[in-house]
């Protein structure tokens, strides 16, 4: 009986490379420029193993999830490769394989990124997986994104490109302090198709603006330790959204305005924007409305103590685009859903960023 893959070539995943002059390089070495996530010497991380483990043991296994990371550089050569070393984790039954471990790669040209390839892991691999996208037209130096998985750790990255191309760094970013996100299993990225279609990364694409992905799977619970973190850091615009990981109403209520106050304590200018879970409005419950009226409280009382960089964003306007077809589950965004946070969160940045 034939496969698939000899019936449609278009779903046949290439597994053994073979191109006239292929040099792989390390993703760590120059003139690759990482954003979002740092190599450890062992792997890559999004978070600090102290900050990560004092969180929580949820945190610290996911603090290597390589959400919101990207690879960044320019070439010329006619085809990118790529080599992958990362664990074959537990497949969801409602997540394509291409959001939890595959990469995928954006070309900017006249400042708008477009999709050039997803780069897609075998059901079946083990401990590696590779990949080739070759271009079409003209030799030209083209400026590259290469998006990190959203649900995997990552051990080793590298770049296979032409003998003797030219490669050199991208372009900066045009904003470089990041916006920063910190959430649920759908801030880290939860069921997005592909990494580029996660709403974070919708975004920064938009604005051409750096972010750091401090999503975390179901811990993300507003801890004193995370704040104090996120507070330090670096950044021009912080989106706050833990609705869907506090345990209950009164986790929610006892953690959510000392979480805001504590970042704005340390950024008193910072624009901050204020979220609850994506949910259309029929579909809320009486405990899910008091979990929204937590959240507009530190807002309405930032308001009323003279704030004037707080933003707030009720969690079922997110999904006004998508309607109640925005999830798969009725938790987690499709690529549909994601779109739509992605157009209602650019709404407030447009405030903030133009």
């Amino acid at each position: 009986m034939s496969s698939i893959t000899d019936i449609d070539k278009n779903l046949k995943v290439e597994t053994n490379i073979e191109r006239d002059g292929l040099v792989f390089r390390n993703a760590n070495d120059e003139p690759f420029q990482l954003y979002g996530i740092w190599y450890d010497g062992k792997q890559y991380r999004r978070l600090p193993e102290d900050i990560a483990r004092g969180t929580n043991p949820g945190v610290h296994n996911l603090s290597t999830n390589t959400a919101g990371g990207r690879l960044r550089f320019m070439t010329d050569s006619l085809y990118i490769a790529i080599k992958v070393v990362l664990p074959h984790n537990t497949l969801f039954a409602h997540m394509p394989l291409t959001g939890i471990a595959g990469f995928d790669m954006y070309v900017r040209e006249g400042g708008v990124y477009e999709i050039a390839k997803t780069f897609i892991p075998h059901h079946s691999f083990k401990d590696s997986y590779e990949g080739v996208h070759d271009f079409v037209g003209d030799k030209c130096l083209r400026d590259i994104t290469l998006n990190f998985p959203l649900y995997n750790d990552v051990y080793e990255l590298y770049i296979g490109l032409k003998e003797g191309c030219e490669i050199k760094e991208a372009p900066k970013y045009t904003r470089e302090k990041p916006i920063v996100f910190y959430g649920s299993s759908i801030t880290q990225g939860g069921c997005a198709s592909r990494p580029g279609n996660a709403y974070t990364s919708i975004v920064s694409r938009k604005y051409d603006i750096d972010h750091i992905n401090l999503g975390f799977s179901g811990n993300a619970k507003g801890e004193a330790i995370t704040a104090e973190y996120i507070a330090k850091l670096d950044m021009s615009v912080f989106v706050m959204d833990y609705d869907h990981n506090a345990p209950d109403n009164a986790h929610y209520e006892r953690t959510h305005e000392p979480f805001f106050k504590t970042v704005r304590a340390a950024n008193p200018t910072l624009p901050i924007i204020i979220m609850t879970r994506p949910k259309h409005k029929s579909r809320l419950s009486e405990a899910e409305f008091a979990r929204l009226d937590i959240a507009r409280r530190t807002y309405e009382n930032a308001l009323a103590a003279g704030d004037k960089n707080v933003y707030f964003i009720p969690g079922y306007e997110l999904m006004e685009s998508a309607g109640a077809e925005g999830c798969v589950d009725f938790t987690h965004p499709t690529d549909y859903g994601f779109f739509s946070m992605a157009k209602r969160v650019i709404e407030e940045l447009d405030k903030i960023l133009l």
